[in-house]
């Protein structure tokens, strides 16, 4: 019942993750040349540079034209700053306009990440095609890869806490943990497998079909996650070792060693390819994050053993000084884990990973006002254990028969109700466990605040990785009259506080370009009571520009676009448009 109470408060939180847009641990920090500007001539080579290290895919670097077309360009490849750039060298020839950037990596802690991004050569010109950022996530890929690794987390928490349980603190009948630890191994191997599997699909964000293609499933082998996933399925192999020895009552220095090598070596396999594997301080950041896995999963999983088990007295003892000196671990770990990930402390509040951290914390804070009412149950459970009288014999005279000392006067309460109070708690206990180990698990996939930091630093803090700088709006208008229809499309860019500069382009009902005797732009921000502000267009011979935009604050401004196609025919539309910090 525990496992299934468990699996419940599970399904929700990967149920909700899946539903949020994916963040990306890599945060493009710069570009060569800059975002949105002008070159007077075509740069030799494309340089982008990130806030920790990048791998490459197939195809991770495109571009467009001014025309929307794809120009040819060579294999990107890691540049001189190391494996933090990636560098592509350009085709010579590049003609004059705004060239787009696609861009799509994967970060050092194992999470794609895509993006774009403009430049022009010799003038602005109209961006006349969305850029290509890549496939969008696959929702069926992300939904099975999401399930697969919140499901190696439990697997793992239960597999280490309830062998160690049986090791350490040796109840008299492992008996009742046969089964979970089986389920255990049997579900780490089943998602580990669907891990390795989901890999390349879920980099390239393609469906769950490709899983077996075999060049993609050959990157994944040589890839640092790929091969994290192999080293975790090898060590299933004497972990199933260790286990059949334990519930079959060996103590051996063989069992206990070959089992405490595994259970350190397992969250390594975590930690080498998440947050702790890119950033500051990779080393202790690797260490600290196993401690802290492995912390967890003997506290969670041991208090599955304690619920499942009838615990005597001096087992549920050792078990409260295991469980103390986890606490204490994870304490420590997670201090300096948030330290780490977090930077600056406006970050709580300011950024997702922030938000998501304080969620945890308020968790933890619950799970430890729990973990101490266990802890006095226990207490009391051992004090009343050890206050029961044995009913020692006397020996008998000779020929006489045994005696039976008389019982004393006072008997001391039974332990049944402090047994029955103590698996209550421990039940609460490890259902919040599990919602700290979910909110864990989606701090895995949430950008740190650190990085965002670095990226802010670099004039990149707010728009998502993903989103290109310009905001490309099209606007359909309609006068009602024959030929007064077509639409508008505005570039703004880079869409964000300050100096912007406008392209606008209008297309006829044949989606031809079409021209106009006069097109106007106006700017409003409802929430702030700011504008309107009036965008100077001016035509440029084919389309209308200004170079003079100021939008001083950020959020969602109105845009009105007017239309005038004749002295006496115009339209104004109005939609919206996001300006970032």
């Amino acid at each position: 019942m525990l496992l299934v109470a468990l699996l419940g408060l599970l399904v929700p939180g990967f149920l909700l993750s899946g539903a949020a847009p994916a963040s990306a641990h890599a945060a493009l920090s710069d570009t060569g040349p800059r975002d949105g500007t002008v070159l007077r001539s075509a740069p030799r080579h494309l340089d982008l540079t990130f806030t920790e290290s990048v791998g490459l895919l197939d195809g991770s670097v495109r571009m467009l034209d001014p025309d929307g077309s794809r120009v040819r360009l060579a294999e990107p490849s890691h540049g001189p700053g190391g494996a933090r750039t990636v560098r592509v060298d350009l085709p010579r020839g590049l003609g004059k306009g705004t060239y787009t950037v696609a861009w799509r990596v994967v970060s050092a802690d194992s999470h794609p990440v895509s993006g774009a991004f403009t430049f022009s050569v010799g003038e602005r010109t109209p961006v006349v095609a969305a850029p290509d950022t890549g496939p969008a996530e696959d929702p069926a890929t992300k939904s099975l890869h999401n399930i697969a690794r919140y499901l190696a987390y439990l697997a793992v928490a239960l597999l280490i806490g309830a062998a160690a349980f049986v090791a350490v603190c040796r109840p008299p009948d492992p008996a009742p943990l046969r089964a979970p630890l089986r389920l255990a191994w049997g579900t780490l191997l089943a998602a580990t497998l669907a891990l390795l599997a989901l890999r390349a699909p879920y980099e390239a964000g393609t469906g769950p079909s490709t899983a077996f293609d075999a060049s993609a499933l050959t990157h994944t082998l040589t890839s640092r996650p790929g091969l994290a996933l192999l080293v975790r399925l090898a060590l299933l192999a004497p972990a199933g070792f260790v286990l059949a020895r334990l519930l079959r009552g060996s103590r051996s220095r063989v069992t206990f060693g070959t089992g405490a090598a595994v259970a350190v070596a397992l969250p390594l396999t975590w930690a080498a390819a998440e947050h702790a594997s890119a950033g500051i301080q990779v080393p202790v950041a690797v260490a600290s994050h196993a401690l802290h896995l492995l912390a967890a999963a003997v506290w969670l999983g041991g208090l599955v053993a304690v619920y499942r088990t009838h615990v005597p007295p001096s087992s549920a003892a050792r078990f409260s000084r295991v469980a103390f000196t986890s606490v204490t671990v994870l304490v420590v770990t997670g201090t300096y884990q948030s330290w780490r990930g977090l930077g600056p402390l406006d970050a709580l509040t300011s950024t997702s990973y922030g938000r998501l951290l304080l969620a945890k914390l308020g968790a933890v804070a619950l799970l430890l006002t729990v973990a101490w009412a266990s802890r006095r149950w226990t207490r009391r459970l051992v004090a009343v254990g050890a206050a029961v009288p044995a009913r020692e014999r006397v020996p008998a005279m000779a020929g006489g028969p045994a005696e039976v000392p008389e019982a004393a006067d006072e008997q001391p309460p039974p332990p049944a109700p402090y047994r029955r109070a103590l698996r209550r708690s421990v039940l609460a206990e490890a259902g919040i466990g599990v919602v700290v180990l979910v909110l864990t698990t989606v701090l895995t996939s949430t950008l740190p605040g650190r990085a965002a930091a670095e990226a802010a630093a670099a004039g990149n803090d707010t728009a998502p990785a993903g989103q290109p700088r310009a905001a490309v709006t099209t606007v359909p208008f309609d006068l009602g009259t024959t030929g007064g229809r077509g639409t508008v499309q505005i570039s703004l860019d880079p869409a964000r506080v300050g100096e912007n500069s406008v392209q606008a382009v209008v297309f006829g009902p044949d989606g031809g370009l079409s021209t106009v005797p006069e097109l106007r732009l106006s700017f409003t921000l409802p929430a702030q009571d700011i504008g309107p502000l009036t965008a100077d267009l001016t035509d440029r011979g084919g389309y209308w520009a200004t170079d003079s935009l100021n939008l001083p604050v950020a959020g969602d401004w109105t845009m009105k676009v007017t239309v005038r196609t004749t002295d006496v025919d115009q339209v104004t539309e109005p939609t919206r448009v996001r300006v970032w910090g």
